[in-house]
């Protein structure tokens, strides 16, 4: 087994880690919402500390339930991913082009598939070159 392969595997098992001690320990049985939110668990803070705290804004949609609220949160997240994702394999894949591109021009490849000089510019400047 490769280093990488090694790293991968034993950060999977801290990440399946923290998500199944705290149920396997059950942290949170004592509370009546265990794993509400960060912002559920201000709002409980606040108005023990000041029971006539009003709040200077509402919600523009208040989901029905927290499992919605949930749902909504993980759906937000994924097109996040899903972003970033897209934006560093776009960035890796003109970088590995221009590369390809550079390589070709100095092997001496054919004039039909020369690289413009903007790209090879840009690829030297990435490179240090």
């Amino acid at each position: 087994m490769s280093r990488n392969a090694k790293i991968n595997v034993l950060l999977l098992l801290v990440v399946v880690a923290l998500a199944v001690l705290p149920l396997a320990l059950g942290l949170g049985d004592d509370e009546e919402e265990p794993f509400a939110g960060a912002d559920a668990q201000a709002e409980t803070a606040i108005t023990e500390i000041d029971p006539d705290y009003e709040p200077w804004f509402s919600p523009l949609y208040e989901p029905p339930s927290g499992e919605i609220e949930s749902a909504l949160f993980a759906v937000q997240a994924a097109i996040g991913a899903g972003v970033l994702a897209y934006y560093f394999g776009l960035r890796r894949g003109r970088r590995q082009g221009e590369r390809r591109a550079l390589a070709r021009r100095d092997a001496g490849a054919p004039q039909d598939t020369a690289v413009p000089r903007e790209a090879a510019a840009g690829a030297e400047r990435e490179s240090g070159a």
